[in-house]
Formats: structure tokens, C-alpha cells, sequence
């Protein structure tokens, strides 16, 4: 230990923050996963810019952010019944070859110089599909490969951390790799990265484990869920803050390419940066988050955070100088990934036992079904008042949303703790 401003500094603090790695099966997970995710991100990174170095279209980029996103909303809570019936390994295996086909026949495509715009669309439209049923099965999936159920939430913390190490690191090599061989390589080389992931899932040793097979209205279920958490005001508040983030605050991402070649006069290297800044700060989020041992603190967290993400929009959406938008950009994603993130544990915290996967589910649909229709509102909203316009438009609303949530953070606070209490009651 070493002093740091009177208080020392423990070296097993910064340790246990990776203690999810000790699991065999999960640092097989964690480490192929980290190789396919920055795989995905020089994809997304090379069809946005494809798809605006072809068209300069902005309702363009919002379409093909919403053809990716959308088959969420439809197909999600369904895929998430499946996931408690079938065998959740090898369905993320077969998602994810054939995530790597789609990858492998954009690669085939744009080197041929057969690509359009329909295909790019129709491409991302199927890549949305198999994620939309992949996302349940994934997420229900590490609890079979983390045997102690304290290590869980240090496991779910590790997973988002990758994906935002991913998106810090993906899109700058994105960037240098669309100016050096282009687009069609970068689609082939995320083809390449899927099979590190497969492999890993491969070699993973999981116990059989007998699924129960649950019966009745998948829909009478869905109902009840609903109901649920648009009677119970803390729920309600948590996921009308998520589901006016995720409208009006995520979809300034797809946005990004005319960020970087209008307003910063930029190119495929300056989106990567851009994004890579972004990813900067959701990976120092997650890490701060992670940190976190007081969960009587994460409301007032959320809130702070949420402010933080909208303010920081704001400024990005009106800067024109690199160096501001990079450090708008990087507050934005800290206040982005501990909004979104504190915004889940405090749901799965308070919602009832009984009731907690459907509301989480309900969580997840909000999270990622909203935001394709945001990205095609922003798109045809830009065609007409410009890009920057629109995302510091949408900004002030993200912020008067987080400002509403403010003024009921006391009801938030008082269902978490009527959770303890109902917590501790039944130990």
C-alpha cells in the first residue's frame, strides 16, 4: 500500500475487480469475446462510413442504424422464452457463424464492387435479426459459467467493461484500416474474428443442465410484466428515463461519420478517433461503476450521470474543434455507460423476485428496440435543420428528462430500500 491523500491504496481492490476471471469457462468467454468485439466494431465502423461515402446521406446512416437496431423490439422477448428452453451454448455458437457469414458476404460484396445501399441495408437488417435473438441468450448464459453467485454482478460489470474496451479500441484501427485496404477488408477480417469466439465457446467444460420447460400465455406473461411496471412508480420512472435516453441520446452514434468529414473536416481515421473517445469514456465508466460497493448511493448516481451524458451531447453536437470533441465525447460516454448501467442494477434491485426477469427484460427492450426508432427520426430530422441541430435539440430533452427523474429520485430511493427490507425480512 502507498499513501495517496492520506488514505492507502490496496492493490486486492483493483485485483477483485477481475476476480470473474478466475472461472475457467468464463475467461474463455471473456477473452474470445474481446477478439469478436473489436472485430464488430471495424465493421460498424467501416458500413457507416461505406454507406456515407456513397450516398452523403444522414437519413441514410439513421436507416441502417435502424435496420440493425429495430429486430430487437419484435423479437427479444420472445427469444428470451427460448432461452430457458433450449441449450443456450449452442445457440450462441450458431449465432455466431452466422453473424460470421454476414460479415464474409459484405467482405465478398464490397470487394466486387457489387455492394448498393438496398444490400447494405438488407445486410443489416439480418445482422439485426441474429442479435436480437442472440442478446437473451447471451445474457442468460454467464450465470452457467460463474458457479458463486456473489462473482455474478463482478462478471456482468467485466462484460460491459469489454464491450466498451472494444469500442475504445476497435474503431480506431476501424479507421486506419478503411484508409489502408478499405471496407471489404474490414467486413472479411470481423468474418475472421468470429471464429476466435466460437473456439472458446467450444472448448468451454459446462455441466448438462436440464431446462424446464414453462407452459401458459407467453403473452398473458408479457402482460402482467407491463402492468407491473407501469403500476410501480419507482420501476416506472427508471424505465421512462432509459426509454427517453435511448430515443432522443443514442442515436447521435450513427450520426458520427458526418460529424467527423463535415463538421471536423476529417476522415475515416478522424471517425475512428471520435468513436474511439466515446469508447474511452464508457471504458472508464464501467471501471468507475465496477467500483461501486454502496448500493444506496446508485440513485443519486444515475441521476448525476444522466445530467452528465446530456450535458456532454450538448457540447459535442455544437463544438467544431477536435480537441473539444474529443473530450465531449469522452464525458458523454462515462455518463453514458454509468446511466444506462446504474439505470439496470437499480431495476434488477428493486423489482419483486418473481417478476425481476420480465422487467429486466422490459429493461433491455427499452434500451435497444427505442433507439432505431430515434436513429431514424434524427436521420430525416438532420435532412432538414442539419446534424448538429438536431443531436443538441435532442441533448436538452435527454437533459430535461434527467432533470424529471431528479425531482423523483426520493420515490426511487424509497422502493430500493423497501427492496431491502423485503430482502432482509426473507433471510
Amino acid at each position: 500500500m502507498f499513501p495517496f491523500r492520506g488514505r492507502p491504496i490496496r492493490f486486492d481492490a483493483v485485483r477483485n475487480i477481475f476476480r470473474a476471471l478466475k472461472y475457467r469457462n468464463y475467461r474463455y468467454y471473456y477473452y474470445g469475446q474481446s477478439i469478436s468485439l473489436i472485430g464488430v466494431w471495424v465493421q460498424n465502423i467501416a458500413m457507416g462510413w461505406l454507406v456515407y461515402r456513397l450516398t452523403g446521406s444522414a437519413l441514410l446512416l439513421g436507416t441502417i442504424a435502424f435496420a440493425l437496431q429495430i429486430p430487437s423490439l419484435l423479437i427479444t422477448p420472445f427469444a428470451g422464452v427460448l432461452a430457458d428452453r433450449w441449450n443456450r451454448r449452442k445457440v450462441i455458437m450458431a449465432t455466431q457463424v452466422l453473424l460470421m457469414m454476414v460479415a464474409f458476404a459484405l467482405a465478398l460484396l464490397t470487394l466486387t464492387n457489387l455492394i448498393t445501399v438496398p444490400l447494405i441495408i438488407a445486410m443489416a437488417f439480418v445482422n439485426g435479426v441474429i442479435l436480437a435473438f442472440d442478446t437473451p441468450f447471451r445474457q442468460s448464459f454467464v450465470p452457467e459459467i460463474i458457479t458463486r453467485r456473489e462473482d455474478l454482478s463482478n462478471a456482468i460489470a467485466l462484460n460491459s467493461s469489454l464491450y466498451n474496451l472494444a469500442r475504445f479500441i476497435g474503431p480506431p484501427i476501424g479507421g486506419v484500416l478503411i484508409a489502408w485496404i478499405g471496407e471489404g477488408w474490414c467486413f472479411f477480417i470481423n468474418g475472421v474474428s468470429f471464429v476466435a469466439v466460437i473456439a472458446a465457446m467450444a472448448a468451454m467444460r459446462i455441466k448438462k443442465k436440464h431446462h424446464v420447460r414453462r407452459f401458459g400465455s407467453i403473452f398473458a406473461q408479457l402482460r402482467e410484466g407491463l402492468s407491473y411496471s407501469w403500476s410501480y412508480m419507482p420501476i416506472r420512472y427508471l424505465i421512462r428515463l432509459v426509454a427517453l435516453s435511448s430515443f432522443f441520446g443514442l442515436p447521435f452514434q450513427a450520426l458520427l461519420p458526418i460529424f467527423a468529414a463535415d463538421i471536423l473536416q476529417g476522415d475515416s481515421q478522424m471517425l475512428g478517433i471520435l468513436t474511439g473517445s466515446l469508447g474511452a469514456g464508457a471504458l472508464s465508466g464501467a471501471f468507475f461503476l465496477a467500483s461501486q460497493q454502496n448500493i444506496n448511493q446508485i440513485p443519486r448516481l444515475t441521476f448525476f450521470a444522466a445530467v452528465m451524458f446530456s450535458t456532454g451531447l450538448a457540447v459535442f453536437a455544437i463544438s467544431s474543434q477536435t480537441i473539444l470533441s474529443m473530450t465531449a465525447l469522452a464525458i458523454t460516454g462515462f455518463g453514458m455507460i454509468v446511466h444506462f448501467n446504474a439505470t439496470n442494477s437499480l431495476i434488477q434491485n428493486i423489482s419483486d423476485e418473481d417478476k425481476r426477469g420480465r422487467v429486466v427484460s422490459l429493461y433491455s427492450l427499452t434500451f435497444m428496440g427505442i433507439t432505431p426508432l430515434g436513429s431514424l427520426m434524427a436521420g430525416a430530422i438532420a435532412e432538414y435543420i442539419g446534424v448538429p441541430y438536431t443531436v443538441f435539440m435532442f441533448s436538452l430533452i435527454c437533459l430535461a428528462s434527467a432533470l424529471l427523474f431528479g425531482k423523483r429520485l426520493r420515490v426511487v430511493v424509497c422502493g430500493l430500500k423497501q427492496a431491502q427490507r423485503k430482502v432482509a425480512a426473507s433471510t
